[in-house]
Protein backbone atom coordinates (compact mmCIF):
# COMPACT_ATOMS: atom_id res chain seq x y z
CA UNK A 1 0.00 0.00 0.00
CA UNK A 2 1.38 3.09 -0.75
CA UNK A 3 2.11 5.43 1.91
CA UNK A 4 0.03 8.40 2.81
CA UNK A 5 3.32 9.95 5.48
CA UNK A 6 4.71 13.12 4.32
CA UNK A 7 7.80 14.86 4.26
CA UNK A 8 8.38 18.76 4.02
CA UNK A 9 10.48 19.30 0.75
CA UNK A 10 9.86 23.07 0.05
CA UNK A 11 9.93 25.71 2.56
CA UNK A 12 6.99 28.50 2.32
CA UNK A 13 9.76 31.59 0.81
CA UNK A 14 10.75 29.44 -1.47
CA UNK A 15 7.03 28.68 -2.93
CA UNK A 16 5.96 31.71 -2.04
CA UNK A 17 8.53 32.83 -4.68
CA UNK A 18 8.08 30.56 -6.99
CA UNK A 19 4.14 31.52 -7.51
CA UNK A 20 4.63 35.20 -7.31
CA UNK A 21 7.62 35.15 -9.60
CA UNK A 22 5.81 33.63 -12.34
CA UNK A 23 2.37 35.66 -11.93
CA UNK A 24 4.62 38.63 -11.92
CA UNK A 25 6.47 37.92 -15.58
CA UNK A 26 3.29 37.69 -17.15
CA UNK A 27 2.16 41.08 -15.28
CA UNK A 28 5.13 42.42 -16.95
CA UNK A 29 4.20 41.51 -20.49
CA UNK A 30 0.52 42.07 -20.28
CA UNK A 31 1.38 45.72 -18.98
CA UNK A 32 4.43 45.66 -21.54
CA UNK A 33 1.49 45.12 -24.51
CA UNK A 34 -1.30 46.93 -22.91
CA UNK A 35 0.42 49.87 -23.42
CA UNK A 36 1.74 53.27 -22.57
CA UNK A 37 -1.53 53.36 -20.07
CA UNK A 38 -0.30 50.76 -18.34
CA UNK A 39 3.67 52.21 -18.02
CA UNK A 40 3.28 52.73 -15.11
CA UNK A 41 2.24 49.52 -13.62
CA UNK A 42 4.82 48.19 -15.81
CA UNK A 43 7.34 50.32 -13.97
CA UNK A 44 6.27 49.01 -10.65
CA UNK A 45 6.21 45.61 -11.67
CA UNK A 46 9.92 45.71 -12.90
CA UNK A 47 10.90 47.13 -9.13
CA UNK A 48 8.78 44.15 -7.61
CA UNK A 49 10.74 41.28 -9.72
CA UNK A 50 13.82 42.88 -9.10
CA UNK A 51 13.18 43.01 -5.58
CA UNK A 52 12.21 39.00 -5.90
CA UNK A 53 15.07 38.19 -7.81
CA UNK A 54 17.40 39.44 -5.22
CA UNK A 55 15.61 38.00 -2.71
CA UNK A 56 15.92 34.71 -4.37
CA UNK A 57 19.94 35.03 -5.15
CA UNK A 58 20.10 35.76 -0.95
CA UNK A 59 18.31 32.86 0.13
CA UNK A 60 20.26 30.48 -2.64
CA UNK A 61 22.69 30.79 0.19
CA UNK A 62 20.60 31.13 3.36
CA UNK A 63 17.86 29.37 2.96
CA UNK A 64 16.90 25.54 3.18
CA UNK A 65 18.41 22.48 1.84
CA UNK A 66 16.48 22.41 -1.44
CA UNK A 67 16.61 26.52 -2.25
CA UNK A 68 20.39 26.64 -1.85
CA UNK A 69 22.86 26.74 -5.09
CA UNK A 70 24.97 25.16 -3.42
CA UNK A 71 23.01 21.65 -4.10
CA UNK A 72 22.92 23.18 -8.22
CA UNK A 73 26.26 23.47 -8.97
CA UNK A 74 27.79 19.99 -9.37
CA UNK A 75 29.66 20.15 -12.14
CA UNK A 76 28.72 18.83 -15.71
CA UNK A 77 29.25 15.26 -14.84
CA UNK A 78 26.64 15.24 -12.10
CA UNK A 79 24.22 15.54 -14.86
CA UNK A 80 24.33 11.95 -15.60
CA UNK A 81 23.96 10.85 -11.55
CA UNK A 82 21.25 13.52 -10.66
CA UNK A 83 19.58 13.36 -13.83
CA UNK A 84 16.18 15.19 -14.23
CA UNK A 85 16.82 17.02 -10.76
CA UNK A 86 20.07 19.04 -11.93
CA UNK A 87 18.35 19.62 -15.31
CA UNK A 88 15.70 21.54 -13.55
CA UNK A 89 17.60 23.31 -11.22
CA UNK A 90 19.72 24.67 -13.90
CA UNK A 91 16.76 25.44 -15.59
CA UNK A 92 16.34 27.79 -12.68
CA UNK A 93 19.42 29.69 -12.74
CA UNK A 94 18.52 30.06 -16.32
CA UNK A 95 15.73 31.63 -15.92
CA UNK A 96 16.95 33.49 -12.97
CA UNK A 97 19.69 34.57 -15.50
CA UNK A 98 17.27 35.76 -18.12
CA UNK A 99 14.75 37.73 -15.64
CA UNK A 100 17.73 39.46 -14.47
CA UNK A 101 18.97 40.54 -17.57
CA UNK A 102 15.58 41.43 -18.12
CA UNK A 103 15.87 43.66 -15.19
CA UNK A 104 18.90 45.05 -15.70
CA UNK A 105 18.05 46.09 -19.43
CA UNK A 106 14.86 48.00 -17.86
CA UNK A 107 16.78 50.40 -16.16
CA UNK A 108 18.44 51.40 -19.06
CA UNK A 109 15.49 51.88 -22.07
CA UNK A 110 13.00 54.23 -23.20
CA UNK A 111 10.48 54.53 -25.28
CA UNK A 112 11.88 57.72 -26.61
CA UNK A 113 8.44 59.27 -25.97
CA UNK A 114 7.99 59.46 -22.31
CA UNK A 115 9.20 56.82 -20.53
CA UNK A 116 12.61 55.70 -19.28
CA UNK A 117 14.66 53.61 -17.23
CA UNK A 118 15.95 55.60 -14.39
CA UNK A 119 19.64 54.84 -15.70
CA UNK A 120 18.84 55.65 -19.08
CA UNK A 121 20.68 58.81 -18.64
CA UNK A 122 23.78 57.10 -17.94
CA UNK A 123 24.75 55.60 -21.19
CA UNK A 124 24.47 57.34 -24.85
CA UNK A 125 21.66 57.56 -26.81
CA UNK A 126 23.07 54.52 -29.11
CA UNK A 127 23.64 52.08 -26.09
CA UNK A 128 20.23 53.11 -24.17
CA UNK A 129 18.54 52.13 -27.73
CA UNK A 130 20.86 48.89 -27.96
CA UNK A 131 19.87 47.97 -24.04
CA UNK A 132 16.08 48.60 -25.21
CA UNK A 133 16.36 45.86 -28.19
CA UNK A 134 17.79 43.73 -25.46
CA UNK A 135 15.08 44.41 -23.47
CA UNK A 136 12.50 43.58 -25.84
CA UNK A 137 14.02 40.65 -27.34
CA UNK A 138 15.59 38.61 -24.13
CA UNK A 139 11.62 38.34 -23.54
CA UNK A 140 11.55 35.92 -26.09
CA UNK A 141 14.00 33.99 -24.24
CA UNK A 142 11.77 33.70 -20.78
CA UNK A 143 8.97 32.85 -22.68
CA UNK A 144 10.65 29.38 -24.10
CA UNK A 145 11.99 29.01 -20.98
CA UNK A 146 9.15 29.45 -19.41
CA UNK A 147 7.90 26.96 -22.34
CA UNK A 148 10.09 24.56 -21.58
CA UNK A 149 9.29 24.14 -17.80
CA UNK A 150 5.65 23.92 -18.31
CA UNK A 151 6.48 21.05 -20.87
CA UNK A 152 8.23 19.34 -18.53
CA UNK A 153 5.89 19.53 -15.62
CA UNK A 154 3.00 17.88 -18.19
CA UNK A 155 5.30 15.66 -19.03
CA UNK A 156 6.33 14.51 -15.22
CA UNK A 157 2.39 14.62 -14.73
CA UNK A 158 0.91 13.01 -17.70
CA UNK A 159 3.41 10.31 -18.46
CA UNK A 160 5.45 9.70 -15.63
CA UNK A 161 2.74 10.11 -13.02
CA UNK A 162 4.64 12.36 -10.73
CA UNK A 163 2.67 14.81 -9.00
CA UNK A 164 5.19 18.16 -9.07
CA UNK A 165 2.52 20.84 -8.55
CA UNK A 166 1.10 19.77 -5.77
CA UNK A 167 4.16 19.77 -3.87
CA UNK A 168 5.12 23.17 -4.49
CA UNK A 169 2.46 24.63 -3.43
CA UNK A 170 1.98 22.49 -0.42
CA UNK A 171 5.72 22.24 -0.05
CA UNK A 172 5.57 18.02 1.41
CA UNK A 173 6.04 14.62 -0.69
CA UNK A 174 5.15 11.41 0.17
CA UNK A 175 7.84 10.02 2.18
CA UNK A 176 7.86 6.88 -0.23
CA UNK A 177 9.51 9.64 -2.51
CA UNK A 178 11.79 11.88 0.01
CA UNK A 179 14.44 10.01 2.37
CA UNK A 180 14.51 11.69 5.93
CA UNK A 181 17.80 12.66 5.66
CA UNK A 182 16.60 15.04 2.50
CA UNK A 183 13.28 16.80 4.73
CA UNK A 184 13.77 20.03 6.13
CA UNK A 185 11.88 20.58 9.41
CA UNK A 186 11.11 24.00 9.03
CA UNK A 187 10.42 27.20 6.71
CA UNK A 188 13.50 29.62 8.24
CA UNK A 189 10.58 32.17 8.06
CA UNK A 190 12.90 34.74 10.38
CA UNK A 191 15.82 34.37 7.94
CA UNK A 192 13.43 34.45 5.08
CA UNK A 193 12.33 38.03 6.87
CA UNK A 194 15.76 39.51 7.44
CA UNK A 195 16.54 38.32 3.17
CA UNK A 196 12.75 39.80 2.47
CA UNK A 197 14.30 43.05 4.59
CA UNK A 198 18.02 43.31 2.41
CA UNK A 199 16.25 42.83 -0.60
CA UNK A 200 13.74 45.44 -0.46
CA UNK A 201 16.54 48.10 1.07
CA UNK A 202 18.60 46.76 -1.94
CA UNK A 203 16.03 47.67 -4.69
CA UNK A 204 15.54 51.10 -2.60
CA UNK A 205 19.38 52.16 -2.89
CA UNK A 206 19.45 51.12 -6.54
CA UNK A 207 16.94 53.52 -7.22
CA UNK A 208 17.02 56.57 -5.43
CA UNK A 209 21.30 56.01 -6.49
CA UNK A 210 19.95 57.02 -9.78
CA UNK A 211 20.80 60.41 -11.39
CA UNK A 212 17.85 62.51 -11.28
CA UNK A 213 15.97 62.52 -14.59
CA UNK A 214 14.93 65.45 -16.68
CA UNK A 215 11.51 63.57 -17.83
CA UNK A 216 9.67 60.78 -16.83
CA UNK A 217 12.02 57.85 -15.19
CA UNK A 218 10.86 54.68 -14.72
CA UNK A 219 12.30 50.84 -15.14
CA UNK A 220 10.16 48.63 -17.13
CA UNK A 221 10.52 44.75 -17.56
Amino acid sequence: MKSIDRRLVWDLPLRLFHWLFAASIIACWGTAKLGFSYMQWHMWLGYWVMGLLLFRLIWGFVGTRHARFTGFLKGPSAVFVYGRSLIGKSMVLLMLALVGLQAYTGLFSSDDIAWSGPYNGVVSGAMAQRLTGLHHLNFNFIWAAMGLHVAAILYYTLVKRERLVPAMVTGWKADDLVSADQAIDNSALWRAAIAIAVSAGAVYWILTAAPAATAASNSFM
